[in-house]
């Protein structure tokens, strides 16, 4: 055990459920005891937490793949820390571990919920993104979701997001025939075809996104990866080919909608282009972690694939981090640094 542990911590709570946008009212930052860790058990200071997308769907008291977040409680997500106590095998202090109560400064929990973490293959922020389930999330959702080959031209919607930035590198890397993004101004759109390598992109506020991923993509596309849903949807079944697919990861265009979005008025195309919709969650695909690592660390050791994040400097900015998320004023992963 190590000498001379905090007695408090800071954590996010949720105290109200949002209504449309999440205000800053809904959300409190509270002082809690730290306690040493009890048998079998570790305590985490935490360098870094992710926020994400799908928080917002569990700020909701709605059934969903996963649990809502609890009122007045601490609420969880990725984090990477260093442990600074431990009563469990296997886990030192100083070891650097991937966990899943993130929103918070300490984390006391049970060792088996830890992944210990490689600073020398990566920065320990990586691993909340590149290397983690953000990473994962473009894997799955590119090569066993949308079942993508060589030859394949694809479309990517949130393309300067965490997810889609890698969704579209990887399917260059992999060989696609033309790689396509959409996304919310002309800086992340210069981005995606310097940087990022893709062969064309657009800023979907400069006119209709059908139009513009026509001019885009004129042989039509093979694969559609959606992070936005709506109007991006809609555009992508009239462009996609015979036996097209579609991964459809987010719809981050409704997460806020306190109205029913409409759906695509051209569902019928999916009959006579045999197009495949399908839905997914990264924890379907947790088998694909090991070759994933492998992988993708290669890619990112040889520089074919690259990444940016985007920091908020310290946890009382962990709402307005998750606010800035959901308006898409981040570039690649957005990461809490406590460091």
């Amino acid at each position: 055990m190590s000498a001379a542990l905090p007695t408090s911590g800071r954590e996010w709570h949720l105290v109200a459920r949002p209504h449309g946008w999440p205000k800053a009212e809904d959300f409190a930052l509270r002082e809690a005891p730290v306690t040493a860790p009890g048998e079998g058990r570790v305590l985490v200071r935490n360098l870094y937490f992710s926020v994400d997308p799908y928080m917002r769907g569990r700020m909701n008291d709605v059934k969903s793949y996963t649990p809502p977040f609890e009122l007045d409680r601490p609420m969880d997500g990725g984090a990477v820390g260093e442990v600074i106590a431990s009563n469990a095998e296997g886990l030192a202090v100083g070891d650097h571990v991937l966990h899943g109560l993130g929103w918070r400064e300490y984390a006391e929990f049970p060792a088996e919920r830890a992944v210990k973490v490689d600073a020398s293959l990566a920065p320990l922020s990586a691993y909340l993104g590149v290397l983690g389930m953000t990473g994962l999330t473009a894997y799955a959702g590119l090569f066993d979701v949308a079942s993508f080959k060589e030859g394949d031209a694809v479309f990517v919607s949130g393309a300067a997001g965490a997810v889609g930035s890698q969704v579209g590198q990887m399917a260059r890397i992999k060989g696609a025939s033309r790689v396509i993004g959409s996304a919310g101004s002309d800086e992340k759109v210069k981005l995606l075809v310097e940087e990022y390598g893709f062969d064309a992109a657009f800023n979907y506020h400069d006119g209709p996104v059908a139009e513009q991923l026509r001019a885009a993509a004129p042989d039509g596309i093979d694969v559609y990866f959606d992070n936005v849903g709506g109007e991006h949807l809609e555009a992508a079944i009239s462009s996609l080919n015979l036996h097209g697919r579609v991964t459809v990861c987010g719809m981050i265009a409704q997460y806020n909608a306190t109205e029913p979005t409409p759906g695509p008025r051209n569902l019928a195309l999916v009959i006579g282009k045999r197009l495949r919709i399908q839905g997914m969650l990264v924890g379907d695909h947790a088998a694909l972690q090991p070759q994933f690592v492998q992988e993708v660390a290669g890619w990112l050791a040889s520089g074919e694939l690259k990444y940016r994040e985007t920091f908020v400097e310290g946890i009382e900015n962990g709402f307005d981090a998750f606010l800035g998320l959901l308006r898409g004023e981040n570039t690649g992963k957005m990461i809490v640094s406590l460091a």
